[in-house]
């Protein structure tokens, strides 16, 4: 990212640059933050300052509420289940992780010639042994 763009993002957008990129009221934007589902940051005069996250997050709010017509408590349950579905992908991926250096340790400490007859061991029913 640009170091123009790390700027903006950090420093953030008015209300009004935000209302107006999206064609809405500014008051629809206050809406949004007064029922939760924007967190914009302030600056030291108190105004609201928009980062690029809630720019993303406002439009998934706008795709919701406009093209699929989910109203505002549903929008809030969507955002909710979709941060708690973006933490559990986190979550298994560094489970799968983990899992798999302690397979890779577990196969380090065999032998090598015993691990292929463990395998077919285990892959061939009793009646056979």
């Amino acid at each position: 990212m640009p170091t123009t763009a790390k700027k903006r993002a950090k420093a953030g957008y008015m209300i009004s640059s935000v209302a107006e990129l999206y064609k809405l009221h500014p008051q629809t934007l206050r809406l949004y933050e007064r029922v939760g589902l924007l967190k914009p940051s302030r600056s030291q005069g108190n105004t609201r300052l928009y980062t690029d996250a809630d720019l993303e997050r406002l439009e998934v709010i706008l795709t919701l509420a406009r093209d699929m017509g989910v109203n505002l408590a549903g929008i809030e349950i969507i955002l909710n289940m979709r941060e708690k579905m973006i933490e559990m992908e986190k979550q298994m991926g560094e489970f799968a992780q983990v899992v798999q250096q302690e397979l890779s340790r577990v196969a380090a400490s065999y032998p090598r010639e015993r691990a292929p007859r463990h395998a077919i061991v285990r892959a061939t029913p009793k009646a056979m042994r």
